[in-house]
């Protein structure tokens, strides 16, 4: 799995490097210091079937089992790891590398000696045929460094040159983060939404001190999603799956007491948590809380959270797991008073 790593950038230096991301391709090549670019690239294409498929940063993204709904959104990990912030995939053929590099030389911004020796790195003025590996077209490409959308800490960390793959070959073992079925597995993970998380409380509107409150989620939100990412010019895939696995409840406050006592409900028979019914009052609820003072004029922020297992499938039998992942949301509860009546 790959390490994520803290850029330690200050906010000065890393306003400037953000600027450089914007900048035009010539400015941003300049003296090589961002590698290749770094490019995000992003498009959109519709299928025979009416499946969406996004590429982004040279990998495609079918996210048609994903979770949606204006609820629906992004797992967070449960220990420090983290999708990788940016990664290689394959860029260009020979002959459309050298239509972006050639004019970015002519232009001259990028400075005499710089073009110089990026000049000597991609042509053999005593062969054109192996000008940009043009000898090799139709039997791999140029690979590239992209970065993660928004930018998180280690974006900058994949600063390597163009380098070539031939079809079949593997990228270099030294090259962190070329996309593998377990790179695209665990980017997978981060395109991954799934669904919200407020539950079902009764009593609904107010519950009462000392009241045992009923908690549960609808299955029919709670299945299974997934997102499959792939490359298809070298034909490799991976799909990471998001499957829910339990429900925290944290009640708001230090008065209360959970059911059961550690807060943790199981998902049983593919549901979590019971709903009540109609002669339960007396029952102890598998999944809920009892509130031992009133909210006052106020409420309490329950907190609900469910836990995601991830794991993944990929290209040649490869597969494994990923850190599970949570998605959680925030309810307020009014809790009243029993109010007793004096005659």
């Amino acid at each position: 799995m790959s390490a994520v790593r803290n850029a330690g950038r200050t906010a000065t230096v890393l306003a400037v490097v953000c600027a450089c991301v914007f900048a035009s391709q010539a400015a941003f090549a300049e003296r090589g210091k961002h590698g290749s670019n770094g490019d995000t690239e992003q498009r959109a294409e519709t299928g025979d079937d009416g499946t969406v498929s996004v590429t982004v940063g040279g990998v495609v993204f079918d996210r048609s089992k994903n979770g949606t709904g204006d609820s629906a959104g992004p797992l967070t990990s449960s220990t420090s790891w983290s999708p990788p912030p940016c990664w290689y995939a394959p860029k260009y053929s020979p002959e459309e590398l050298q239509a972006h590099l050639e004019p970015i030389w002519e232009a001259g911004s990028t400075g005499h000696q710089w073009d110089t020796d990026q000049r000597k790195r991609y042509v053999d003025p005593d062969n054109p045929e192996k000008d940009f590996n043009k000898d090799k077209s139709g039997k791999g490409y140029w690979w590239a460094s992209y970065v993660d959308k928004s930018f998180p800490p280690g974006w900058d960390s994949c600063n390597k040159e163009y380098f070539w793959v031939d079809t079949g070959d593997a990228p270099p073992a030294d090259i962190e983060n070329a996309v593998t079925p377990e790179i695209l597995a665990e980017l997978a993970y981060a395109e991954i939404r799934v669904p919200g998380t407020e539950v079902t409380l009764a009593p609904a509107q107010t519950t009462k001190v000392n009241l045992p409150t009923w908690a549960w989620l609808d299955a029919a939100e709670f299945k299974p999603v997934s997102v499959t990412a792939s490359v298809p010019e070298i034909r490799i895939e991976a799909t990471a799956t998001a499957v829910p696995v339990s429900l925290k409840i944290e009640p708001g406050t230090p008065d209360a007491e959970s059911y059961p006592a550690s807060g943790v409900c199981a998902i049983v028979d593919g549901r979590i948590g019971e709903p009540y019914a109609r002669g339960k009052a007396d029952s102890t609820p598998p999944c809920g809380v009892k509130y031992l003072r009133s909210s006052g004029d106020g409420t309490f922020p329950l907190q609900a959270t469910v836990t995601w297992q991830i794991d993944w499938t990929g290209s040649g039998g490869a597969g494994g797991d990923l850190p599970d992942g949570e998605f959680g949301a925030t309810q307020d509860v009014v809790v009243q008073e029993i109010q007793a009546i004096n005659r």
